[in-house]
C-alpha cells in the first residue's frame, strides 16, 4: 500500500470539549498554532455550540480570531444551528461542520431531537454556509454502535449520509463515537455505504476506546479510505456518549501511516510536542484547582 492520506487534527475541538479543565484562551491558541505549524491540511479549532452545553469551548470565537492563518491549512469549526453559523462566519472560519446521528437514541440524548428533526434543523445551516462559499463537513455519529440503542446498521448510516449530501454537505465523516469498531465492522460499514459513497470519498473518525483504532485504520486503508480524523495526544472523546474516552491519537495514526508506506505531510515530532504541552497544561490546571476542575 502507498499514497497520500489526509489527516484532520480535531484535538482543539473534539479533544478539549471532553476535558473537565477550562483551558485559558492563550493556551488554546498556542495549541492550535503549534498544530497549524505542524502542517495539517485542516485543524478543527473549536465549536460554536451554546456555552450552556459545552462550556469548555465558550471562548471559541476568540481562539479562532487569534489563531495564526497559514496558507494550506483550513481552520474549521463545528456549528449546531443558524446562530452558531453566524458566530462562525463572524470569526472567519474556512469551513464548518454539522452533526447528525445514525442512531435515534443518541440523537435524542445529544440534540434532544429525532434524526429527522435534527436533519430538518441542519438544512438552513448547510444552505447558508454554502451560500457564503464555505465547504461543509457532515458528521455522522454512532456509525457502528450506539451506547443507548446497540448495534447500528450500515443502512441507517447510509440514509443519514444521503440526506446530508442532498442538503449540500461537501464531505461525509463517519464517527465510531464510542470506539466499538473491530476490523470486520470497517468492511461492513464501507460495504454498506455503496453505491452512495466509495471508501475514497469518506473520512473516518475513530475512537481508541478498546485499542482497536490502529487496526481499523489499517483495514480502512486497504479498502481505499484516504482521509482520517485524529486528536493530538489522544485528547477527548464525546461528552454525550458513555464509554467513549479517547480519540485516536494523531501520533498513533501518523505512525501507522508511515509503517504502511503512506505519506501525510505532517511533522510528527511537532504534533507530539503540541500534544505533550497540552497534557501538561491540563495537569497544571487540575493541580492548581485542587483536582476540582
Amino acid at each position: 500500500m502507498s499514497g497520500t492520506v489526509r489527516v484532520t487534527e480535531v484535538g482543539p475541538r473534539d479533544g478539549l470539549q471532553n476535558e473537565r479543565a477550562q483551558v485559558p484562551v492563550a493556551d488554546k491558541v498556542a495549541f492550535v498554532n503549534a498544530l497549524i505549524a505542524a502542517g495539517f491540511p485542516e485543524v478543527e479549532v473549536t465549536s460554536f455550540v451554546s456555552p450552556k452545553w459545552v462550556p469548555q469551548l465558550a471562548d471559541g470565537a476568540e481562539v479562532m480570531r487569534q489563531a495564526t492563518r497559514r496558507a494550506g491549512t483550513v481552520l474549521s469549526a463545528l456549528v449546531p444551528n443558524e446562530r452558531g453559523l453566524q458566530s462562525a462566519l463572524e470569526a472567519r472560519v474556512d469551513k464548518v461542520s454539522v452533526f447528525a446521528s445514525a442512531s435515534e437514541g443518541f440523537s435524542q440524548r445529544n440534540v434532544n431531537a429525532s434524526i429527522a428533526e435534527c436533519l430538518a434543523r441542519l438544512l438552513p445551516v448547510v444552505q447558508q454556509a454554502r451560500a457564503a462559499g464555505l465547504p461543509v463537513r457532515g458528521y455522522v455519529s454512532c456509525v457502528v454502535r450506539c451506547p443507548f440503542d446497540g448495534v447500528v446498521s450500515p443502512a441507517a448510516v447510509r440514509s443519514v449520509s444521503e440526506r446530508l449530501l442532498a442538503m449540500g454537505c461537501t464531505e461525509i465523516d463517519l464517527g465510531d463515537t464510542i470506539g466499538a469498531a473491530e476490523v470486520p465492522d470497517i468492511d461492513h460499514l464501507l460495504d454498506g455505504m455503496q453505491p452512495l459513497l466509495q471508501p475514497s470519498d469518506i473520512t473516518l473518525h475513530l475512537h481508541d476506546t478498546r485499542g482497536m483504532a490502529a487496526a481499523c485504520v489499517e483495514r480502512a486503508l486497504l479498502r481505499g479510505v484516504r482521509s482520517f480524523d485524529s486528536s493530538a495526544a489522544g485528547l477527548g472523546g464525546c461528552p454525550y456518549a458513555p464509554g467513549a474516552p479517547g480519540n485516536l491519537a494523531t501520533e498513533t495514526l501518523l505512525s501507522t501511516l508511515e509503517r504502511l508506506g503512506f505519506t501525510h505531510g505532517v511533522q510528527a515530532d511537532a504534533v507530539a510536542a503540541a500534544g505533550s504541552a497540552m497534557r501538561h497544561t491540563l495537569a497544571r490546571i487540575q493541580r492548581d484547582s485542587g483536582g476540582k476542575s
